[in-house]
C-alpha cells in the first residue's frame, strides 16, 4: 500500500493537495439525470415505477412503504441495536434543541423597532441512501431536526432492497422520531418525484440528504425547478492531524474508516514533526497500521481504491499544518496532537471537528450529537453542516411609529432620491405630509 507523500510542500504542490476525486463521465451522468428528472416530471408515478425496475430490479406494488408495516417490521431489530439508536437519537436531540433561537425586538432608533422570527421549512424531502450500507444513522440525523423545527410534512426517500422491503433498522429509526411516509425509490428519481410532485408524492420545499453521483446531480438540477437543496456534496473526506504523541494505531483507524465509503473517499494525513525523518517515521509507523488493520476490514476494496487519491504531508510547524487544513477544508477534522487547543482556536474552514486522541470521527457519525451531514469538496469555506437552522427560514418585521418616521424619514428620502428611485420616497413624503412634516 502506498499513499502519496510530501514533506514541506512547495507552491506549486498545493493544487495537487487540494484536488478531489470527482466523478467520471459528468456529461454523461448530467444527462442521464436530465432524461430521469423529465421522466418523472411528465409521467409521474408510472415514471417511477418503471425507473425503481430498470435500476434496482424491483417491481413495487406501491410507491410508499405500508404505514403499519414501519413499525412492526422495525420491531424486528435486534434489541442492542435499538438501544444504540435509541441513546444516539437522545444525544442527537439534545445537541439539536439547544440550536433554538430567541429573538428580540430591537429598537434601532427612536420610534423604529425590528425583530425576527423562525419558521419551519414547511414541507422536507429526505433521502436516505439505502444500498451497500443503509444508512438509518442518517435518517436520525435529519429526521430529529425536521422534527424539532416543525415541518409540517417530512417524506422519507430510500431505495428498495431486492424483495422490495426497506432496512428494517431505517424503519426502526424512523418510527422512533415519528415519520409515517417513506417513499421506496431511490436515486435521481426520487429527487425528481420530491421536487416536482407526482400523483402520490407531495411537491416539497427543501431537499437533504447524500447520495451518489446520480443523486448529487440530481439535487442540483432541480434546483432549477425551485426546489432548495440543503447543501451541495462531494465524496465524503477526513483530514488527520498527528504528532509525535499520537497514537499511529488511531490515526490509521480513522484514515480507514472515512476510506471505507467509497473508492472516491479521500483522507489526507497531516504529520507535525520538527524535523523530515522524524515526519517520516511517524507517517511510516501509521501506513503500517493501515497495512494491518485494512486485512480485517469487510469493505477491503473500496478502501485500496480510495487510497490513491489520499495523501501524507508532512510539516514541520503547527503554522504549516493549519495553512493546508483551512485551504483545504475538510468535511472531518480530527487533531490527535498533545497541543490541540493551539489548533482548534485557529480553525476556519472545517465541517466538523474532532478534538484529542479518544474523539474520533465515528462518534459524529453515529451517536455524539453533532451533525454528519456535512459540506464536502471545500465547501466547508462557505457552508456549514446540518443544524436545526438548516429546517427553518427566518422573517424579519419592522414597525415605525409616527415620531419614528419622522425622524427617519428624511434619511430615506434622501437615499431614495439619489437612486432614482421616486415613487420609495414618494411612499415616505406621503406620510410626513399627513404628519404635517
Amino acid at each position: 500500500m502506498e499513499i502519496n507523500r510530501y514533506y514541506r510542500m512547495r507552491e506549486d504542490q498545493v493544487p495537487s493537495l487540494l484536488k478531489r476525486a470527482t466523478a467520471k463521465n459528468n456529461e454523461a451522468i448530467s444527462k442521464s439525470v436530465f432524461s430521469i428528472i423529465d421522466q418523472v416530471r411528465k409521467r409521474g408515478d408510472d415514471a417511477l415505477l418503471e425507473l425503481t425496475k430498470t435500476f434496482d430490479s424491483v417491481t413495487l406494488s406501491s410507491l410508499f412503504y405500508p404505514p403499519e408495516a414501519i413499525k412492526e417490521e422495525g420491531e424486528l431489530l435486534d434489541d442492542s441495536l435499538k438501544e444504540a439508536i435509541g441513546i444516539a437519537a437522545k444525544n442527537i436531540t439534545t445537541f439539536h434543541q439547544s440550536q433554538k433561537i430567541n429573538h428580540q425586538t430591537i429598537e434601532v432608533s427612536p420610534g423604529v423597532y425590528c425583530w425576527q422570527k423562525s419558521v419551519p421549512v414547511e414541507k422536507v424531502g429526505l433521502y436516505i441512501p439505502g444500498g451497500t450500507a443503509p444508512l438509518f444513522s442518517t435518517l436520525l440525523m435529519l429526521a430529529i431536526p425536521a422534527k424539532l423545527a416543525g415541518c409540517s410534512e417530512i417524506i422519507v426517500a430510500t431505495p428498495p432492497q431486492k424483495d422490495g422491503r426497506v432496512d428494517p433498522a431505517i424503519l426502526y429509526a424512523a418510527s422512533l422520531v415519528g415519520i409515517g411516509k417513506i417513499l421506496r425509490v431511490g436515486g435521481a428519481q426520487s429527487i425528481a418525484a420530491m421536487a416536482a410532485g407526482t400523483e402520490s408524492v407531495p411537491k416539497v420545499d427543501k431537499i437533504f440528504g447524500p447520495g451518489n453521483a446520480f443523486v448529487t446531480e440530481a439535487k442540483q438540477q432541480v434546483t432549477s425547478l425551485g426546489c432548495a437543496i440543503d447543501m451541495p456534496a462531494g465524496p465524503s473526506e477526513v483530514m488527520v492531524v498527528i504528532d509525535k504523541t499520537s497514537d499511529p494505531a488511531f490515526a490509521a483507524a480513522d484514515m480507514l474508516s472515512q476510506n471505507e465509503h467509497g473508492n472516491d473517499s479521500q483522507s489526507i494525513l497531516i504529520v507535525i514533526a520538527d524535523d523530515e525523518h522524524k515526519g517520516e517515521e511517524i507517517a511510516d509507523s501509521v501506513e503500517q497500521q493501515m497495512e494491518i488493520q485494512l486485512q480485517s476490514l469487510s469493505r477491503k476494496e473500496y478502501i485500496q481504491s480510495s487510497l490513491g487519491h489520499s495523501h501524507i504531508v508532512v510539516t514541520c510547524s503547527n503554522e504549516e499544518a493549519l495553512s493546508i487544513i483551512n485551504a483545504y477544508a475538510p468535511e472531518h477534522l480530527i487533531i490527535h496532537t498533545q497541543d490541540f487547543s493551539a489548533l482548534e482556536s485557529r480553525i476556519v474552514n472545517a465541517g466538523s471537528v474532532f478534538l484529542g486522541e479518544y474523539s474520533p470521527e465515528s462518534a459524529g457519525d453515529y451517536a455524539s450529537g453533532t451533525n454528519h451531514t456535512l459540506p464536502t469538496s471545500g465547501f466547508a469555506r462557505s457552508y456549514s453542516g446540518i443544524s436545526l437552522l438548516s429546517f427553518t427560514k427566518t422573517i424579519s418585521f419592522q414597525r415605525l411609529t409616527s415620531s419614528g418616521l419622522k425622524q427617519l424619514g428624511p434619511t430615506i428620502v434622501e437615499m431614495a432620491q439619489y437612486e432614482s428611485l421616486d415613487a420609495h420616497a414618494k411612499a415616505v413624503i406621503i406620510r410626513l405630509d399627513r404628519l404635517g412634516e
